[in-house]
């Protein structure tokens, strides 16, 4: 019983992280091409407004699953990517991909 609370009380510990309509994906997209340019992550997160994608970027920061990189060029150049910590996420999200394709089959049936 006392194991189960434990397990409870961590999948509530990473929803609470995750929780929210982007981070996920942004989270993906992440994972899949590495270091990406906030107007790239704009373009292939279909409806997410530049405030709501610097906000989760921010969060994402703040729970060190992203870092933010500042590359001195003319222009500016600014990436983010998954961090060692965040890019443990990276078979979550293929699980999480593998069930989604399950589960759409299973609903077309």
């Amino acid at each position: 019983m006392e194991d189960c609370k434990h397990h409870i009380l961590s999948i509530q510990d990473a929803m609470d992280v995750l929780k929210g309509r982007w981070k996920i994906q942004i989270i993906s997209v992440l994972c899949y091409s590495h270091n990406r340019r906030f107007s790239d992550l704009l373009q292939e997160i279909r409806g997410i407004s530049n405030k709501m994608l610097s906000k989760e970027l921010k969060d994402l920061e703040t729970h060190r699953l992203v870092i933010r990189t500042v590359e001195s060029t003319q222009p500016i150049i600014i990436t983010y990517a998954l961090t060692e910590h965040g890019k443990k996420l990276q078979e979550v999200m293929c699980k999480l991909s593998e069930w989604g394709c399950e589960h759409r089959k299973q609903m077309i049936l």
